[in-house]
Formats: C-alpha cells, sequence, structure tokens
C-alpha cells in the first residue's frame, strides 16, 4: 500500500494538479480549500480538511463538514498541525503544493515547519518554479541533467562535495551568511552530494539550457 500523502497548503495556487491516485491519502488546509474548489478540484477526494478555519466561510463548503479537523491551537501554524495529522496516519513521504507565493514570511515559516518533520517524513514542495526538500547527508539526485539546482544551508553545511555540477563542491563549506550554493546546474543525468555536518535544502528547477 502507498504510504505517501499529497497536501494543498495555502500558498499560490498550483498550476496543475498531480494524479490523485498517486496517493492515499490527500488533504488541504482550511485556506487552501478555497482555491481547490475553484479550480474544480475534485473535492470528494479529500480525506482531510484541518486548520483553525478563520478562512471558512460556510455556504457550500458544509457539505464536507464531516471531512473538517477541527484545530485551533494558535502556537502552531495550520501546516504544522496538517502534518502532524498525517503523521500519525503511517505516513512517510508528503508532497505540498502551495507551499510559496503570497506572504514571503509564510514561506520562510513552511520551511522552518519542514525542517522541524525532517526527521519523520519525506517532504517535498512543488511550485510553479522548482521543486525543493531537505535531504540526508549523502544523496543521488537523478534524471537532472540541464537543471537548475541550488544547494541552500539551513543555516550551515560542512565538508559538502558534490559531483555532477557545473560548480561542483570539494570539500567546502556553506553558510547562510556568508556562502550560499545557489543558481549552479546540472551538466549529468545524476548529482552526488555529500556533506559531513549541518543541513541542506536543494531546489531542483526548470532547464538552465
Amino acid at each position: 500500500m502507498k504510504d505517501k500523502a499529497l497536501l494543498f497548503i495555502n500558498g499560490d495556487a498550483p498550476k496543475s494538479f498531480p494524479d490523485p491516485d498517486e496517493y492515499n491519502l490527500i488533504a488541504c488546509t482550511d485556506g487552501a480549500f478555497h482555491y481547490l474548489k475553484n479550480l474544480n478540484f475534485p473535492l470528494e477526494k479529500l480525506d482531510f480538511i484541518s486548520g483553525d478555519f478563520d478562512s471558512h466561510s460556510g455556504s457550500d463548503e458544509n457539505i464536507y463538514q464531516d471531512k473538517f479537523i477541527y484545530t485551533p491551537d494558535q502556537n502552531k501554524t495550520d501546516f504544522q498541525k496538517a502534518l502532524e495529522i498525517i503523521a500519525e496516519k503511517d505516513i512517510t513521504s508528503v508532497d505540498v503544493l502551495g507551499g510559496s507565493g503570497g506572504e514571503q514570511d509564510h514561506f520562510l515559516g513552511n520551511l522552518t515547519v519542514a525542517f522541524g518533520f525532517k526527521d519523520h517524513l519525506n517532504i517535498k514542495f512543488y511550485d510553479e518554479f522548482s521543486e525543493y526538500y531537505f535531504i540526508p547527508k549523502e544523496f543521488t539526485l537523478k534524471n537532472v541533467r540541464n537543471k537548475m539546482i541550488s544547494l541552500y544551508p539551513f543555516p550551515s553545511v560542512e565538508s559538502i562535495t558534490t559531483k555532477g555540477l557545473n560548480w561542483p563542491l570539494n570539500n567546502g563549506n556553506l553558510n547562510i551568511t556568508s556562502n550560499i550554493g545557489t543558481r549552479n546546474f546540472a551538466v549529468e543525468d545524476d548529482i552526488y552530494i555529500e556533506y559531513q555536518k549541518g543541513d541542506l535544502l536543494v531546489f531542483i528547477g526548470k532547464n538552465y539550457l
């Protein structure tokens, strides 16, 4: 049985949707529910809608009220609370749409939330420009030739080596305040990344060439 979830949160609405049949759980926060409805997403596919419902307008949404999970804790974001629900359902991977765009503090907050779950859930964000996620200390990006690759320390990475990038790193260090590895690109199909200490966020963008 698949152990992969699809989660919509309240950033920019996606331009297209993945195949719902690729997931055994589909959910959204209450803010994302509105754009899903406007974009004619098959709402019957949703397993739950969570949040504090401060953006819930009622009306025809009430027919889905049995799928609402009320999470009023103001010390946590709706994204964080949705991930907690998903983690309780033996899910290991989560594809997130709507994580970027809108107010940029929300985007940064979403990255911080994902960082807090990185040891428990394999979380990948997708938007119009790229996919991005935290990677372990030894990792291979597959089928990425000619794609933009950005390596973003969170907040620092020590002794990082890469193979297959146009500008490789050899036992280098990255730090959010002084040296980040953005706007590189893949010259091989598979990119190998290894580092000794820290945490690394990888962005895989559109074709560079």
